[in-house]
């Protein structure tokens, strides 16, 4: 049976019921838009999609800072029935032109700087760095029939090589991820949404979900301490974006800004741990409850996971990710063998099933099939374990991933980084612990003989080769790695050796 859906059709009803309520903010340029501009505008930019050619099912890429424009953008892609791909503005040249290679992108709409970095490798791709050519024809647009089933968006999440893989979300699994995040936000028309999570990551569910809502979205176009302050008192903010380096910063800020923040009930935090000893400080401090939410790109945050809520107090013991959000379920299996369920108490991979569970990698079949069960879990690579009332506890990670503020960074992708410097023999890269970022990349170099390089050189190596958060924050140099019989890496022994530094 063909369910019809698309998800930009809740923008229809809330130009009728909200119609000249305030529906996005973005103090940067003193930009304010209605539910109604906000409908008029998707449908103009559907418009536009259209004469250029693109159509149902056309993957279009999307490079913008934070920006209505970008917000507008993604709405009008879905509205076409086409597949949005989000990518990020600071990446190099190689790893933007390696995913619109992989999606297959036909159209791009970027910034001019963005568009320089890669013209001379893109002649097939029709590019749009003016959005407002995109606003011409103001006529209405009626959203595309689209099936639950059908993939909306490609969000590249990078895997263990340097080769990205594409997580494919449905519009089924974007509105499994509204709806319960509305839930654990309890939002309403009543709130106020301060949001500056990067638009090309997942997190931006949590704003369209406040749209979805009938709040309004005040966007950031990224976190600075006291904008975020002023913000949030000016716009009377009652919902905050977070994360543990936000609440960090809270908490070590000087007396006098709990005032700033009288408005807010609940502030988000995810993307990483949450230091217990930070959670605490900041629930004495601040008294406000933090929804500490679990989930990953391949389940749009909270689509089919887990968090705490202002709600449910019961979950509040500053350790836990919370309970299952919506209709997911959550189970903990052995690392080893995925069909052998692990006990109350006992430490395993975190395994995820709900309808915002991604339908599975774009072109990456066998890697899907390892992640993606017939039965309809989703191996999440995280180790983790549930206590006797249901809640989850993560403790670690089964693959060496880093999460930096809340950015993946894998170390394989900088280790084949840092090879290509000529001076470099060998090197490793693992996750230092940090109190305010959770974790920092720090690479181990062991150089060729008679060289003189610098940490300083290996770094500015890396920044001109990757986006800036995935550059090692230390360098330490050593006369080996330890490996396993020559080749198997144990990162393991670097983190307990290095863990203060060199």
């Amino acid at each position: 049976m063909y369910f019809s859906v698309n998800v930009t059709t809740f923008l229809d009803t809330n130009a009728i019921i909200w119609g000249e309520k305030k529906a996005v903010v973005f103090p940067k340029k003193g930009e304010e838009y209605t539910y109604r501009d906000l409908l008029s505008l998707t449908n103009s930019a559907a418009n536009g999609l259209k004469e250029l050619g693109a159509k149902k099912g056309d993957r279009i890429g999307i490079s913008l800072d934070n920006s209505p424009e970008f917000l507008i953008g993604y709405f009008a892609i879905w509205r076409i029935g086409a597949i949005c791909v989000p990518i990020n503005p600071n990446f190099k040249k190689e790893e933007l032109l390696s995913i619109l290679r992989d999606a297959e992108v036909s159209l791009f709409i970027t910034n001019r700087e963005v568009h320089d970095r890669i013209a001379d490798e893109i002649e097939d791709i029709t590019v749009v760095t003016s959005f407002s050519k995109l606003l011409k024809n103001k006529k209405e647009f009626q959203a595309e029939n689209c099936s639950l089933n059908d993939v909306c968006s490609i969000q590249y999440t990078s895997g263990t090589t340097t080769t990205p893989k594409g997580a494919m979300l449905t519009h089924g699994n974007w509105l499994a991820a509204i709806e319960n995040e509305i839930w654990v936000l309890q939002l309403s028309e009543e709130d106020v949404y301060l949001g500056f999570y990067p638009m090309f990551h997942v997190g931006l569910s949590w704003g369209i979900a406040a749209l979805k809502a009938g709040a309004t979205f005040v966007i950031m176009d990224r976190f600075e301490l006291e904008e975020y302050l002023e913000l949030a008192e000016k716009y009377k903010a009652t919902v905050l974006a977070g994360m543990p380096p936000v609440i960090h910063r809270l908490v070590n800020s000087p007396p006098g800004i709990e005032e700033k923040l009288r408005y807010a009930k609940v502030i988000i935090s995810g993307g990483g741990p949450l230091a217990e000893s930070i959670w605490k400080k900041f629930d004495e401090r601040f008294k406000i409850p933090v929804a500490n939410a679990y989930g990953l790109s391949e389940t749009i945050v909270v689509g089919t996971a887990t968090s705490t809520t202002p709600r449910l107090p019961y979950t509040l013991n500053f350790k836990s990710v919370g309970v299952p959000i919506g209709y997911t379920e959550v189970k903990i299996v052995d690392e080893n063998d995925p069909s052998k369920e692990l006990k109350p108490g006992e430490i395993g991979e975190v395994a995820l099933r709900g309808p915002g569970v991604a339908k599975g990698y774009w072109k990456r079949d066998e890697e899907s099939k390892k992640v993606f069960l017939p039965d309809g879990w989703f191996l999440t690579g995280d180790m983790g374990y549930l206590d006797e009332r249901g809640l989850l506890y993560i403790t670690d990670r089964k693959k060496d991933m880093i999460i930096m503020s809340g950015w993946k960074i894998y170390p394989t992708e900088v280790e084949n980084v840092i090879l290509q410097h000529p001076e470099v023999k060998d090197t490793a890269v693992f996750a230092r612990e940090d109190e305010m970022r959770g974790e920092i990349p720090v690479a181990v170099v062991v150089l060729k003989e008679g060289s003189n390089v610098s940490k300083e050189e290996i770094i500015a190596f890396c920044r001109e080769r990757l986006a800036n958060y995935k550059v090692p924050r230390d360098v330490i140099f050593a006369d080996s790695i330890p490996r396993v019989h020559g080749w198997k890496l144990l990162r393991r022994l670097l983190r307990e050796k290095y863990a203060k530094g060199s």
